[in-house]
Order: C-alpha cells, then structure tokens, then sequence
C-alpha cells in the first residue's frame, strides 16, 4: 500500500523485502530517499542504515525511519547511526507525501547556499559533504554535517534548538529536542570542542576563530 500511494503520486519507487536486500538495491539505484521500517527481516532498519550510511555513493541519500515504537532510545539510535527523518507508524499517506515534499524542497534550496566554507583549521565542502579538520578529511552522516555547515554559516550566531530543528528537519517534522544536543555531541568527537559553544539556557553558535 506505500508504494502504491508513493507511485501514485509521481515517484519511482523500488521496494526490497529485508534489510540486506535494501542495502544491495541502494547501492544500484542510488536513490534520493530510503525508507526504513526499523524491524525487518534479515537485519534490523538500524543496521541497515548504518551500512547504508557507510556508503560513501550514498552519502547524499536521505534516509527516513519507520517504527511502531515510540521510545525515545528507539529514536536515539537511529540517529546514532546517521539517520536524516523519523516517524511513528500509523502513517497517513498524505502526511508521509507532505514529508518527503519537504525533503526534496530542501534539496534544492541547498543548492543556493556557498559551497564551501573555509576557517582556521576547518574547511567545509557542501559539494562533497565532505569536512576537512586539521588537515584530516572527514566523512560526517548527513545530519551532522548539515547542523554543522548550518552553524557555520553564521559564525558567532546563536541559534535556539528550535531554530536548528527546522532548520535541519524542517517545521513540519516532529523531533525531539534531544536529537540536536546528540548531534553536536557527535560533531564535536570528530572536530573537537573548539568550534561549537553551548550557550547555556538558549543554544549553540560556530566560533569563527580566524
């Protein structure tokens, strides 16, 4: 019944009965967006997405989430391992279409952003998805790396979680505020402390050190 509705309303879809297949189709289409139900047969959607996420031809591929579990350590992992979306099941057909909308508009308005950002230390390649920290290339799971280009974008800005929330899952997507302090924490053990402050009792800010 999703793919029917997915096809209905204009999308190509490709469909794989378990996990280790969803990774071996992924690799051959190379699709823009992957839907995961966390309990499949074979391996579980949370594995599943971090090989997926481990691909580095699939580093641009949005991956999206699907439980009947609600538990927020459920929601946790997943975003550990590098998934972009997350929803709770039953899903309605309209609200999941208007989701996958909102990723794809997301999309191309990245497109208008610079493609690099450079600092003391720190170079950042929208192109690439790719971060270079003290000379040493790094390859951050989606999320991270757009919460990251986010920030820098406007160095010394504070921004609230609710900013960085709909900025990086859009408005339309409920998260916990949680997931943005799980995502700074897994930045930083890849670039180090120095280039994002908390700012207590309100956010987080890129410091532009140059």
């Amino acid at each position: 019944m999703l793919q029917y509705n997915l096809e209905k309303d204009g999308y190509e879809v490709s469909a794989a009965s378990d996990g280790i297949r969803a990774v071996a189709m992924a690799k051959q289409f190379l699709p823009d967006l992957v839907l995961l139900d966390i309990m499949m047969p074979g391996q579980d959607g949370v594995e599943t997405c971090r090989q997926l996420k481990a691909l580095a031809e699939l580093k641009n591929t949005y991956v999206m989430m699907l439980t009947a579990r609600s538990e927020e350590f459920t929601e946790v992992s997943a975003f550990n391992v590098g998934a972009d979306d997350f929803i709770v099941k039953p899903i309605k057909p309209r609200a999941l279409h208007s989701r996958i909308e909102a990723v794809m508009r997301r999309r191309v308005s990245r497109q208008t952003l610079p493609a690099v950002l450079q600092f003391k230390n720190l170079k950042i390649d929208r192109e690439q998805y790719l971060v270079t920290c003290r000379e040493e290339e790094l390859n951050l799971p989606r999320k991270e790396f757009e919460l990251l280009f986010f920030l820098a974008q406007s160095p010394n800005k504070v921004f609230d979680r609710d900013e960085i929330l709909n900025a990086i899952w859009g408005s339309d997507v409920y998260v916990l505020a949680r997931t943005v302090d799980v995502h700074v924490r897994k930045i930083r053990e890849k670039i180090g402390d120095d280039f994002i402050s908390t700012v207590k009792g309100v956010g987080y800010k890129f410091n532009n050190a140059d």
